[in-house]
């Protein structure tokens, strides 16, 4: 048999895939998505313009609307007949610069936090059941707390983690903790459903959140939300450090000028405290 140069096909990618960029592209969502860049373009058109511009005949393009219009991604105009880009779009796009934005603002404020307490400032989110941590100033002391960016700690024993809980709705709250569980990490961690909602009950009179070395032996923390400009709560900033340094009478301390850095952090990023007008 003659010896052939064949090409391999490269691992990793299926052979139905060729070259072409467009391999696996789920064309009714793409097309969805240039309906939606059309409209943000244009600011409001009629079906007939819009069904031109982006090449679907006016039946295909309504169809496509209405889907979109059914989760709020766009709006129709009953008297002018126009289409035009919906809230659930203008909060989707939002969430990106809130994120960017986070980081950004929180930084001064962190930097401040650390210089007040003499503690480590943390940023984080929450993220499919856990903690993130997006961002980190770190004390002077020796011996300090440090999480770095990326680090995924148990929404359930984390002051971050509790105090964005105590601002979500109870079935929420059990969603994640049927998936995630109560795993208990020492013997003060919030193992029981019980205790953890008593313990976010609290949160959420005083307005801040006490991680009692949950996750940590020797390890405590006091964390505080951030709003976005719908009043919910899209991160948490905290202080974090030796359980020696973090006395029962300075915890309360803490608490307040935490929640106050948190406030800072809120209104930088254009948010709105809950039941707030400003």
């Amino acid at each position: 048999m003659n010896n052939m140069n064949v090409q391999k096909r490269p691992r990793g990618r299926p052979k139905s895939l060729s070259n072409d960029a467009s391999g696996g592209i789920v064309q009714a969502l793409e097309k969805g998505l240039i309906i939606l860049r059309v409209l943000s373009k244009a600011g409001s058109v009629t079906l007939t313009d819009l069904s031109l511009q982006v090449g679907m005949p006016p039946s295909s393009a309504h169809r496509m609307l209405a889907t979109l219009q059914k989760h709020g991604f766009v709006e129709f105009d009953e008297i002018g007949q126009h289409w035009r880009v919906g809230i659930e779009a203008f909060r989707i796009g939002s969430s990106y610069l809130e994120r960017t934005n986070l980081v950004e603002a929180s930084h001064i404020v962190m930097r401040d936090l650390m210089e007040k307490t003499g503690e480590t400032a943390n940023l984080a989110i929450a993220d499919v059941g856990d903690v993130v941590f997006i961002s980190q100033v770190e004390s002077h002391n020796p011996i300090r707390a440090f999480f770095r960016a990326g680090t995924r700690s148990a929404i359930h024993a984390s002051g971050i983690g509790k105090v964005l809980m105590a601002n979500m709705e109870q079935t929420e709250i059990k969603k994640i903790l049927q998936k995630t569980g109560l795993t208990e990490f020492t013997s003060k961690t919030l193992s029981s459903s019980h205790s953890l909602f008593n313990d976010l009950e609290l949160t959420r009179k005083r307005g801040w959140a006490f991680d009692n070395e949950e996750r940590y032996s020797g390890m405590r923390c006091v964390a505080a939300p951030i709003y976005n400009s719908f009043g919910e709560a899209i991160a948490g900033i905290s202080v974090s450090g030796p359980a020696v340094r973090f006395e029962d009478n300075r915890v309360v301390e803490l608490g307040s000028i935490v929640m106050n850095a948190a406030k800072d952090v809120t209104k930088m990023i254009g948010g709105k405290m809950p039941n707030s007008d400003r």
